[in-house]
């Protein structure tokens, strides 16, 4: 099982313990640019004391340190997070190839355990709407930086792929995408063709979507898995009297990098989990 696959219910209380109960808070779209102030604002955020709180909890989950003695903390820069855009795979005049999903914020406990928080705007005001294991984030910020600087560091969630694109080449930054465009990495145009040939007749409204395939592929053993533990921590959440019952869900525009309910349970077991209300 990928290392950053959190256990389900707790990823969900986690999470959902960071939110106001204000069930008219519908869910607003992914930050539209990361700008100073929003960086600020997510950092705030995934330093506030009741994240801190909930992060103490998230680290002694499996018993590797006490609660008392997890000490979080945030560490280094937020930092944008950037998936590959649907309309991009729509053929957009002038779509950019990856479009911001969230800011993610490193959180180091005091036994050397890492998670990523993401943050995004809300009706409700900046929120940390998904606790992640591990440092795939920040790790792939600095390869695609030092690859390629200046570049646009995104994610493939399907495959689980990560790239840095600039100058009209897309170059690979873990070996998932370098087997997608090979080592030497390809052209804009020719990445273009990969992903519309792969996900251009399964998009949101196309008659693959409607079927209710999950992010344009039919759920593995595994997927399947992964789906009953989080119907089970959803309805744990949303059951009427829970104190979590009614919050908003900003993850919907976070983790579909083409739209469609279920893209980041592509093809293999998740790297995170999301919590869904």
């Amino acid at each position: 099982m990928n290392p950053r696959l959190a256990v389900a219910a707790v990823a969900a209380t986690a999470v959902l313990a960071l939110a106001p109960n204000q069930a008219s808070a519908a869910p607003v779209p992914q930050p539209q640019n990361a700008t100073a102030e929003n960086l600020a604002a997510a950092g705030r955020t995934a330093a506030a004391p009741d994240t801190l709180a909930t992060l103490s909890r998230f680290f002694a989950r499996e018993g590797k340190v006490s609660l008392t003695a997890a000490q979080p903390r945030i560490e280094g820069e937020t930092v944008p997070v950037h998936y590959l855009s649907p309309e991009f795979v729509a053929g957009k005049a002038g779509a950019s190839v990856a479009r911001l999903e969230f800011l993610a914020s490193k959180a180091v406990s005091s036994d050397g355990q890492q998670a990523a928080l993401w943050t995004a705007k809300t009706r409700a005001g900046w929120q940390v709407v998904n606790i992640a294991t591990g440092d795939d984030e920040f790790r792939y910020a600095r390869l695609g930086s030092a690859k390629l600087p200046g570049g646009t560091v995104f994610r493939e969630p399907q495959i689980d792929a990560w790239y840095v694109a600039g100058g009209q080449r897309v170059l690979p930054l873990d070996e998932d995408a370098a087997a997608a465009v090979g080592a030497q990495g390809t052209s804009l145009a020719a990445y273009r063709a990969r992903v519309v040939k792969a996900y251009g007749d399964k998009l949101p409204g196309s008659a693959y979507g409607k079927s209710g395939n999950a992010g344009g592929f039919a759920p593995t053993e595994a997927t399947a898995a992964d789906t009953a533990r989080d119907t089970a921590a959803s309805a744990s959440a949303s059951r009427p009297g829970s104190p979590f019952a009614g919050l908003p869900t900003a993850v919907g525009a976070l983790a579909l990098a083409l739209g469609a309910a279920g893209a980041v349970a592509a093809r293999r077991a998740r790297r995170q989990r999301v919590v869904r209300a």
